[in-house]
């Protein structure tokens, strides 16, 4: 059996109070992860040409408040 197999078990397995308090740290996890991620690509210049892209269409007026 995966490990996938066996935490999808476990999870399925839970009762309500403790998937709700799994749902709460898996989110916070995720975030972390993401947040991570994000950090590393903008460290490694990943997201540069995006954000080039983003100030020359504020420049040119083509974005929106929200």
């Amino acid at each position: 059996m995966s490990n996938l197999q066996e935490i999808e078990r476990a999870v399925s397995q839970l009762t309500k109070e403790e998937l709700a308090a799994f749902r709460v740290w898996f989110a916070k996890f995720d975030a972390e992860i993401w947040d991570q991620q994000f950090e590393q690509d903008v460290t490694t210049g990943r997201l540069d040409r995006l954000a080039k892209q983003a100030l020359q269409h504020l420049r040119e007026g083509r974005c929106t408040d929200l």
